[in-house]
């Protein structure tokens, strides 16, 4: 791996941790008024996917979905825009933080139903077999997923037709409150059922920025090749609360002592770690890199804030019934 790819993968790792912790900080203010979701902790899967997939390639999200609209390339000022319903927004301002899409980065779309872009993301795949190019649909998506019905009909129907699909699963072993444990039978791997349904399946440590970088290139050139659809499982840990910009270590589901735990192996700070051990980057460069993302940051905050709301008669415009 080249140190500029890693150096890449570093500014977007950062760029979406302080983007998520901003919002986090000016939350409070009452002018984003929607749920947000954030993924502080999660930021290397975003990151990692984004850096490989092309702009023409697809992808879709669920409703933590800042990081990997970012990671694909999705305009900041018109994220934080939508965040603040306001109508420059990516979605009209009628969407909010779970409702993100770019098509000129191939961002499709998240959406708060679990598991529902995954046949989405399948069927996408089906499209770029019929048309015969070599495009990727990819789907993001937790834990929680594996537990839909949607789920295995998408997995099967993908291995079938050898669909270009890139599944990857970002086990945070929590379900809102809920953990693995108690949801689903003990010793059974996520990665396992897809590989029992005829996909290539690994495993990887989400914590780990440059082997999740290595296993993501790896899946989409197989995947490009004519290999057909990938699975990647990665295991990662969200620091905040699961809706909203708060800690709840408190209210009983996890403990202090796991969070803390896995805080020790923040992904942000072992690869700038790791970088800087192996002379890729200076302390100045990363400090640079970090005043850069601010500034831009700020921008775009300013940007959402200035932008007027939807007008009036925009109410009913691109909503759809049959």
């Amino acid at each position: 791996m080249t140190d500029h790819r890693a150096v890449n993968l570093l500014r977007s790792m950062k760029r979406i941790r302080l983007v998520e912790e901003t919002i986090a900080e000016r939350y409070a203010e009452w002018k984003m008024r929607c749920p947000t979701h954030l993924c502080t902790g999660q930021e290397t899967v975003g990151a990692a996917v984004g850096q490989v997939l092309r702009p023409d390639d697809f992808a879709l999200s669920t409703h933590r979905s800042h990081g990997h609209y970012l990671g694909k390339g999705g305009d900041l000022k018109r994220m934080l825009a939508e965040i603040y319903l306001k109508g420059t927004g990516c979605s009209g301002g009628k969407g909010g933080s779970m409702h993100l899409i770019d098509r000129e980065a191939g961002f499709k779309g998240s959406t708060a139903i679990v598991g529902g872009t995954i046949p989405l993301a399948v069927g996408l795949g089906l499209s770029i077999a019929l048309k015969g190019s070599d495009q990727i649909s990819c789907v993001f998506f937790g834990d929680g997923a594996v537990e839909e019905g949607v789920f295995y009909e998408s997995v099967s129907f993908a291995a079938l037709k050898q669909l270009p699909v890139l599944f990857v699963c970002e086990n945070n072993f929590y379900s809102v409150y809920t953990p693995v444990a108690k949801r689903q039978p003990a010793g059974r791997a996520i990665h396992a059922l897809a590989a029992a349904m005829g996909v290539n399946a690994r495993h990887g440590d989400g914590n780990d920025p440059l082997a999740v970088l290595d296993q993501v290139e790896a899946a989409v050139a197989e995947i490009r090749s004519g290999g057909g659809p990938r699975f990647l499982e990665f295991e990662t840990y969200r620091w905040r609360e699961h809706c909203g910009p708060n800690y709840d270590n408190h209210i009983g589901y996890r403990t202090e002592a796991e969070f803390l735990a896995w805080k020790e192996r923040d992904p942000v700070l072992r690869l700038e770690a790791e970088l800087l051990a192996r002379g890729a980057v200076t302390g100045e460069q990363v400090a640079a890199m970090t005043d850069t993302i601010n500034e831009e940051i700020a921008a775009a905050f300013l940007f959402a804030e200035q932008s007027p709301f939807p007008a009036p008669e925009e109410l009913h415009a691109q909503v759809f019934k049959q």
